[in-house]
């Protein structure tokens, strides 16, 4: 359980967080959004105990970070944006040394090593660090967060810089330590993917939350659901087209807003002749959203 309560921070006489208050429970996944400047990354680091707030409280696992920041290390992994990596160590010693930091035996430093290359299909093949690429500097970045078996993980754009199957890779993987009860909170700037993988997701605008919630719950506070309809028109002169209507190859698309449009729409092309190839229901995007909250 992650318990944060009035967190403040200032950096001279800017104030970057006030009063942020949230909790995060076990096997969640929080992701946190918002536009560059936001405070994001501030807010990861105070949560990783790397800076202080200026006020406020914050409970990990039930340790105030405030009072005891080095216990509550040892039950987290923290991810930067950027994989700052020991470049001229190999993969094995790397992982070596930070598990020795956390006071792990020899024997569980390389047990758990072998057990996260093999789950991050991670394969150094003897190279050293900074002759691996990104996406593996990644992969690499992401087990030194997990070698001590952490319960909660604060990831700062893990998919940051990557090829769209690498990304994929993480996303995918972080849903699997999810699914192993790890509680994960997380920034990223791919909107689609916090969408997918996030069970919470709280927008931070200008160092203030301006919402916090389930996707359904945010969907129902910022938009309405949308109707897409698909269709074939023999004759397109034959019909007055609605408003959003585009066309793809041989098929019409019209957007509608309403049951009472979309019966109309739908009526309107079987009059004339047409067909009705599928409809569906669009509910407004979590980037939509973002964008709508940042006007």
């Amino acid at each position: 359980m992650i318990e944060a309560s009035h967190l403040s921070r200032r950096y001279g006489e800017v104030t970057v967080l006030h009063d942020i208050s949230f909790t995060c429970t076990e096997g969640q996944i929080l992701g946190i959004i918002g536009h560059n400047g936001a405070g994001k990354t501030t807010l990861l680091k105070i949560l990783s105990g790397l800076i202080k707030p200026d006020s406020g409280t914050l409970t990990i696992g039930g340790v105030d970070v405030l009072a005891d920041p080095m216990q509550v290390k040892c039950q987290l992994g923290y991810l930067s944006e950027e994989s700052r990596l020991y470049e001229t160590m190999l993969v094995p010693d790397y992982l070596r040394f930070f598990g020795e930091i956390y006071g792990l035996n020899r024997e569980t430093i390389d047990a758990r090593a072998g057990v996260l290359l093999t789950q991050l299909s991670l394969h150094p093949d003897g190279k050293r660090i900074g002759n691996l690429s990104k996406g593996m500097k990644r992969k690499v970045a992401i087990a030194r967060t997990l070698i001590h078996d952490p319960a909660i993980l604060i990831y700062d754009e893990p998919g940051s810089g990557l090829d769209p199957m690498t990304s994929r890779f993480i996303i995918d993987y972080l849903k699997e330590l999810r699914n192993q009860g790890k509680t994960i909170i997380l920034s990223a700037h791919n909107l689609n993917q916090v969408e997918e993988i996030c069970d919470l997701v709280m927008i931070l605008k200008r160092g203030d939350v301006v919402v916090r919630g389930t996707m359904p719950e945010l969907r129902e506070q910022f938009g309405s659901i949308r109707y897409e309809v698909w269709y074939l028109l023999p004759d397109e002169s034959l019909m007055t087209l609605p408003g959003g209507t585009e066309k793809s190859g041989n098929l019409w698309m019209s957007t509608v807003r309403s049951v009472s449009d979309l019966n109309s729409l739908t009526s309107d092309v079987t009059t004339n002749g047409g067909v009705v190839e599928r409809i569906e229901s669009r509910y407004p995007s979590l980037e939509e959203i973002l964008i709508k909250i940042g006007k």
